[in-house]
């Protein structure tokens, strides 16, 4: 079991930046490898992968994600990071971390593959 807790959500104007930040700690967080996700979902839309990290390092982001975001991972603080430039009035809804140990790479957008999640963070872009 992996406790997440998100921060650094907010209000933006079109074409602003956020990052978000998220601080995860379990009793078996350093004897496994796991995956990190951010996901998200607006008002009355499904929740949606935005990006996925493991612990080597390697990403996937969504097509969307791909330019503009970034995600990160600083082990030695347990805390994973998603940088968000250039932010639109579509980028708001309510951001979540996941994390889940050994899942296949294919998986790390899909939000039914993760068991531990955050509360969320709410971002809102306004134009």
């Amino acid at each position: 079991q992996v406790d997440l807790v998100e921060s650094g959500g907010g209000s933006v104007q079109a074409a602003g930046s956020l990052t978000l930040s998220c601080a995860f700690s379990g009793s078996d967080t350093s004897a496994y490898a796991y995956t990190l996700g951010w996901f998200r979902q607006a008002l009355g839309k499904y929740r949606e992968g935005v990006a996925g990290m493991f612990d080597d390092g390697n990403t996937v982001y969504a097509d969307f994600a791909r330019v503009r975001f970034t995600i990160s991972r600083d082990n030695a603080k347990n805390t994973l990071y998603l940088q968000m430039h250039n932010l639109k009035p579509e980028d708001t809804a309510l951001y979540y971390c996941a994390a889940q140990s050994f899942i296949l790479r294919q998986l790390w957008l899909t939000g039914s593959a993760y068991r531990s999640w955050g509360q969320g963070t709410q971002v809102t872009v306004s134009s």
